[in-house]
């Protein structure tokens, strides 16, 4: 009888050690989160992101920076067509960089804190962490979550987060629509807490020259070029809403650029200016705000009369309103990168 009492209780003990050893539930990773997020002093990432909003997948390479408590630095790069943006958050405002036009946006704004973004660390913690929804899996290495998704575009539902058991760094995300079709797809190939950046790593001045311009500018046409090919641009192919129809185009002067001017009308009414812009230096503090297009940011200005301003390849793009939805001003802005994208 003391025999079996004896391998009762190292049977108990050892049950007990291979329960207390065990992988931890989603409660449990959730509050690790929490736990890191509130510690965190910096972080840097980086990876790639595909698009797959139309027929052909688009590839950018992403960098992420972030300082506390509130300095950022995001870097998108598609690598074949050699454009890069910069999204800059410092103590003098909010930056939207675009380097190798010398151009630039800057508002004041608390992003982001109101708005999510894929590959920024805190906002996949904030959708795992406000999800009471949230299903939790495991695989070998990683702590598998799927969340509801929380961005600008509002075309995006659900989105998985794959995070590593160790370190709970980030591995991997995927972003789907209503129709579970994965849209936006971040793989961080790299990610590195406790972060050392140099002094003026969040400067705007900094950044705008860091690049090697003048190796772009080697690529650059002629200045007669370039205003012959803005006079032959069009929007032909960008989305047109449900019951809207293109009115009219008509060229006219974007300060010292030719711009195209196309306006719609019908259900909604709204213009699209178009310019290949020259270099310009940095514009005056605006109200605004960030509109994540996937491919690029955009600015939102205006309230009763709405703006949304990006670039995307090399042109300019202006978009104005005083009636069409915010949903359906991306929808339009995003096929200016995919221009398959039609009615």
């Amino acid at each position: 009888m003391r025999r079996m009492t004896w391998l009762t209780t190292i049977v108990l003990v050892i049950a007990v050690v291979l329960v207390g050893c065990g992988k931890k539930d989603a409660g449990g990773v959730v509050k690790d989160l929490g736990k890191v997020v509130s510690s965190m002093e910096s972080y840097q990432g980086a990876g790639r992101m595909i698009l797959q909003s139309g027929q052909q997948p688009q590839e950018y390479a992403v960098e992420v920076w972030y300082q506390s408590p509130h300095f950022y630095r995001i870097m998108l790069k598609n690598e074949e067509k050699d454009i890069t943006q910069i999204v800059l958050r410092n103590e003098d405002g909010v930056f939207v960089l675009t380097p190798h036009l010398n151009k630039s946006f800057r508002f004041q704004s608390d992003w982001p804190e109101n708005q999510q973004q894929v590959y920024l660390y805190q906002s996949l913690v904030k959708s795992i962490t406000e999800d009471a929804q949230r299903n939790f899996t495991t695989d070998k290495e990683s702590y598998v979550f799927e969340v509801a998704a929380n961005y600008s575009t509002g075309t995006l539902t659900r989105q998985k987060i794959w995070l590593d058991q160790k370190s709970l760094k980030p591995q991997k995300v995927e972003v789907s629509d209503a129709s579970n079709h994965v849209v936006v797809k971040v793989d961080f190939t790299t990610f590195e807490f406790g972060k050392k950046f140099e002094k003026d790593s969040f400067d705007m001045q900094r950044n705008m020259t860091s690049f090697n311009l003048q190796s772009m500018q080697t690529m650059t046409p002629p200045q007669e070029d370039q205003d012959h090919q803005s006079d032959q641009v069009d929007l032909v192919d960008l989305y047109i809403p449900n019951g809207v129809s293109q009115q009219d185009i008509s060229t006219v002067k974007y300060g010292e650029n030719d711009a195209l001017l196309i306006r719609y009308t019908g259900k909604y009414n709204y213009s699209v200016l178009e310019a290949k812009p020259r270099e310009q230096a940095v514009s005056s503090m605006i109200a605004g705000d960030i509109v994540d297009l996937g491919f690029t940011m955009a600015v939102m200005t205006g309230d009763e009369k709405r703006t949304l301003s990006w670039i995307s390849d090399g042109v300019e793009y202006r978009l104005t309103t005083s009636d069409l939805p915010k949903e359906e001003m991306i929808q339009v802005a995003q096929s200016s990168n995919n221009p398959t994208m039609m009615k």
